[in-house]
């Protein structure tokens, strides 16, 4: 059968068990999550160092496993067996009879992750059949706001909109790397209860002037100012502003006002669920807006092709050397211009 993250976690807090369990996808976070939570709460702490085992894909082998699986536990009803890094592993096929009939009292759980198992092949379907697969999606780029937001409220904290945005600009969709940077700004709250901008860029070592999303903010109003001096600060911080990043950053968000600008939307609601964002976020609405109003279909035509001769030129492509500096003035001037 298949399980979602949350149905799992929830069914171990009620002691329900299955023999085999396939954590696998391209989203490590979810699968890092469900692994630890089984580790740690299958088994009372008392007789995990009996009747739990921790093996590594790169360390094991199919045949080993088989042979710990088919064991009975000690005076226990159970006894768990985690494979972290199980894409590592080779010759799955010598797992295929075990998952075709499992020992009842393991808990076999297999963590592949970075990459999608292959549900065609026979070890997948008697999985499907005798226990449980989790399938660990990437998140679209419009589902990190949310996430972070889950975050947020599982900690009994509040974080206002630009925070978010703010963070997910700046992290991306490293799932992973976003709760440690939540986690170390809950430590810096001292008591409040709430995530600020200030926070981000006092912990984080984010400017909140200068960063992409108020970069790209200044493209769709056409704030000539303030995005020479975004670019300015972007050129003396270089390693706190990749150009990779930023590039990234832009194409992702004229990916937006493209789409903005050719379906015609006027109505707010229609906009923000076509663009993946809170129809009740005013500030975002009026820049995708206001960018809607500033850039043609041409206009946005020719910023792709921008972002790809200077994605190209970065990595030494028609280019004798530029700085990454020098190449963002010249991209950001034409995309004003």
């Amino acid at each position: 059968m298949n399980q979602s993250h949350e149905e799992i976690i929830a069914n171990v807090r009620k002691k329900i068990f299955h023999p085999l369990y396939l954590l696998e996808g391209e989203e490590p976070y979810f699968i890092d999550v469900v692994s630890e939570f089984m580790e740690k709460n299958i088994l009372p702490e008392s007789e995990q160092s009996f009747n739990q085992t921790v093996l590594y894909g790169k360390e094991t082998n199919a045949l080993d496993i088989r042979t710990r699986a088919m064991n009975y536990p000690m005076f226990s009803n159970n006894q768990v067996i985690i494979v972290k890094e199980a894409q590592e592993l080779k010759k799955w096929e010598d797992l295929e009879p075990y998952f075709e009939k499992p020992v009842k009292t393991t808990v076999l759980v297999l963590c592949h992750k970075h990459k999608n198992f292959d549900k065609r092949t026979k070890a997948a379907k008697a999985i499907a059949s005798n226990g449980v697969i989790m399938t660990s999606k990437k998140l679209y780029e419009n589902h990190l706001p949310g996430f972070v937001e889950d975050v947020v409220s599982q900690h009994q904290l509040k974080m206002d909109s630009r925070a978010v945005n703010l963070l997910v600009e700046y992290v991306g969709n490293d799932l992973s790397r976003l709760v440690h940077e939540l986690e170390k700004l809950k430590l810096n709250l001292k008591g409040r209860k709430e995530i600020t901008v200030d926070d981000i860029e006092l912990n984080i070592g984010i400017s909140k002037e200068y960063n992409t999303f108020e970069l790209n903010k200044a493209l769709a109003y056409k704030d000539v100012a303030k995005a020479n001096r975004i670019v300015d600060y972007f050129t003396a911080n270089p390693k706190s502003n990749p150009m990779v990043f930023t590039l990234g950053s832009l194409q992702s968000y004229f990916s937006k006002i493209y789409l903005v600008v050719q379906s015609k939307l006027k109505n707010d609601k229609d906009i923000a669920e076509l663009i993946g964002i809170n129809a009740y976020n005013r500030t975002a609405l009026e820049e995708y807006k206001a960018a809607s109003r500033n850039f043609s279909i041409e206009q946005v035509e020719t910023v792709f092709g921008l972002l790809h001769e200077y994605d190209l030129r970065t990595k030494g492509v028609n280019d004798a050397g530029t700085k990454e500096g020098a190449l963002l003035k010249e991209l950001v001037y034409k995309i004003l211009h």
